[in-house]
């Protein structure tokens, strides 16, 4: 079948599939394997330690796979700036650069004059409409079932996607609960010309630095196992609930603020539980699409399950 919008033209990729920014697991091993198996596959550029890191990652994407791949930016969430490693990027060449987690405006000003495509998140009409005037080639609409960071209003994917294809003319990728075919080809029927995934490439072989605890637990968990953090600071995020992020709210409650919260939400907090394992001791990003989870395939074998769910579907609808 013809798989071929908006998004593919503007990747150079096969399939409008593109694999979130992850942070902390978005390695080449990863991002390559994504790439290589049609889709978009980025690298995580904040969540490393230095500009000489990221590109010795992007370095690694390019030994596994000659396919187009992306370098994201989450540049509201790390506490440091972001110049240099955009600097590494475009010394290396990179093609594709995605922004979420904060204003893209600065880091748009660094790249122009260059032919580098620009994807953002958005979690409302009014960020995917800036986002185009400032000279994005796409945004991604991500819907209140996401895992990570989302938007202020609690608005579901079902009813964001087709309010943002609606708000801009750029292409449309969308993002939140989508883990399998049938919600790839759900934001189709909503207007988007392709999907993000986050949650659901965690739980797959080539994630290699997700740990066994945090794996089992997108495994054992269902839709009804996550719990958003941060509302109180204004950054909400869904993550797995555990006796973590409960604390987290307890803290929340207590009105405590971001000082307060800080050593909690902290990305060592993070780390502890999806590189260590460390359950009690820190929390793991997770979207309600956990309830659909119950496998590690490799990303090369989800590709193929969806796409087959994808095509049933599509000779449903006698689309050729």
């Amino acid at each position: 079948m013809n798989w071929n919008t908006r998004v593919t033209e503007l990747f150079g990729i096969d399939y409008p599939i593109v694999q979130g920014g992850l942070a902390y697991l978005a390695y080449a091993d990863l991002a390559a394997a994504v790439s290589e198996a049609g889709g978009l596959g980025q690298i995580t550029a904040m969540s490393l330690s230095s500009p000489d890191a990221l590109k010795q990652e992007i370095y690694k994407v390019r030994k596994k796979t000659s396919k187009p791949f992306g370098v994201n930016f989450a540049i509201g969430n790390h506490g440091r700036s972001f110049e240099a490693m955009v600097e590494a990027a475009l010394e290396e060449d990179v093609k594709i650069i995605s922004v979420t987690g904060g204003n893209p405006t600065p880091l748009f000003e660094m790249l122009k004059g260059t032919d580098v495509k620009k994807l953002v998140l958005v979690a409302a009409t009014r960020q995917a409409q800036k986002a185009e005037e400032i000279g994005a080639d796409a945004v991604i609409a991500v819907g209140q079932e996401g895992g990570g960071h989302l938007g202020r209003d609690d608005i579901g994917t079902m009813v964001l996607i087709p309010r943002i294809v609606d708000s801009v003319s750029i292409p449309v990728i969308g993002s939140g609960g989508i883990g399998d075919g049938r919600g790839w080809m759900a934001a189709h029927a909503l207007g988007a010309e392709g999907i993000e995934m986050g949650t659901r490439f965690i739980a797959t072989k080539e994630c290699v630095d997700a740990s066994p605890a945090y794996i089992q637990s997108l495994l054992a968990s269902s839709e009804q196992d996550t719990t958003v953090i941060k509302r109180t600071i204004g950054a909400p995020a869904r993550a797995l609930t555990n006796d973590w992020t409960a604390q987290i709210l307890e803290k929340e409650a207590e009105g405590v603020g971001y000082e307060g919260l800080k050593s909690y939400i902290s990305g060592d907090a993070n780390r502890k539980f999806i590189h260590e394992g460390a359950m009690g001791e820190g929390y793991g990003w997770g979207g309600q699409v956990v309830g659909m989870i119950d496998d590690v395939p490799s990303v090369a074998e989800l590709f193929a399950r969806m796409k087959n769910e994808a095509e049933a579907i599509r000779g449903k609808w006698n689309v050729k």
